[in-house]
């Protein structure tokens, strides 16, 4: 049920909910905007109504307008935005510590926010927020890679897989993990519109809201090899649904190093269009 609701008391007809409407399925009356019967089952539920309302006058959903956050004098100015983006490192050490689990939830609920094809509402985020239970999936992952270089399994071009390994048994030096107590899988439904494309912009948002809150990341490619290329068998394990595509892997926790400038970069390519 849609549950398309207009206050007339606070409507002010101005009809932005008929004007941004996606998929043209909001009607002005004679006196308030409504839905159709015949177009209600064409909605895609991305409450861009419930947004644009400029006095809160419209609910869908269920949702009640009040329990939404107001943007007036609320959003960062853009130096701001732009330092946290340039500033933004790799973090390749983490303390030994795990991050508060509501403060995991946080991000991970803004994180959903993000501008996919399918409103997010089918990314999948697959996360561990405790270090030993990194510590136990971190040492599974890296026994498979060995008993794959141990059956002559790996590919050639996997083959570097082999020295990382034995950095790990001999050493305890975790490459691919960098010790990172925590670890995030963003998957979505292989029938969705670029699965892959859309759990990495769900990612995307993470990684920078992260950085905002004074938690470090890296995007860990090679995790995301070795779980789909080598020890696929951890997709199960890690709970990752069959008809899942993942987008990417990334690790994060407290940083163990502060960073205090941004680099510099080259000039940005630009092609420009006549």
């Amino acid at each position: 049920m849609l549950n398309f609701y207009v206050d007339n008391k606070k409507c002010v007809k101005c009809k932005q909910c008929v004007k941004d409407c996606l998929l043209n399925i909001i009607s002005f009356g004679k006196k308030l905007p409504f839905i159709p019967e015949a177009k209600k089952d064409a909605c895609i539920k991305c409450q861009h109504c419930l947004a644009v309302c400029p006095t809160g006058a419209l609910s869908i959903l269920n949702i009640n307008p009040a329990k939404s956050v107001s943007l007036k004098n609320k959003l960062p100015e853009y130096e701001k935005l732009e330092n946290l983006a340039k500033g933004r490192r790799s973090i390749r050490q983490y303390k030994d510590e795990n991050i508060d689990i509501e403060q995991i939830n946080r991000l991970l609920t803004a994180a959903l926010h993000a501008p996919t094809a399918i409103n997010n509402m089918k990314v999948l985020f697959t996360v561990i927020d405790d270090k030993e239970v990194m510590g136990k999936y971190r040492n599974e992952i890296y026994k498979g890679i060995q008993r794959a270089v141990d059956k002559e399994e790996i590919s050639p071009e996997m083959e570097f897989f082999s020295s990382i390994a034995d950095k790990w048994f001999q050493e305890k030096n975790d490459i691919i993990f960098r010790q990172a107590p925590h670890m995030l899988i963003a998957s979505a439904p292989k029938e969705c519109s670029s699965p892959e494309v859309n759990a990495v912009i769900a990612l995307s948002y993470f990684d920078l809201l992260a950085a905002a809150m004074g938690v470090g990341t890296l995007w860990c490619g090679m995790a995301a090899r070795a779980i789909e290329n080598i020890v696929p068998e951890m997709l199960t394990k890690l709970r990752i649904p069959k008809d899942h595509k993942i987008g990417y892997v990334m690790v994060f926790g407290k940083p163990s190093v502060k960073y205090y400038r941004t680099v510099q970069r080259e000039p940005v390519n630009i092609q420009r269009m006549k």
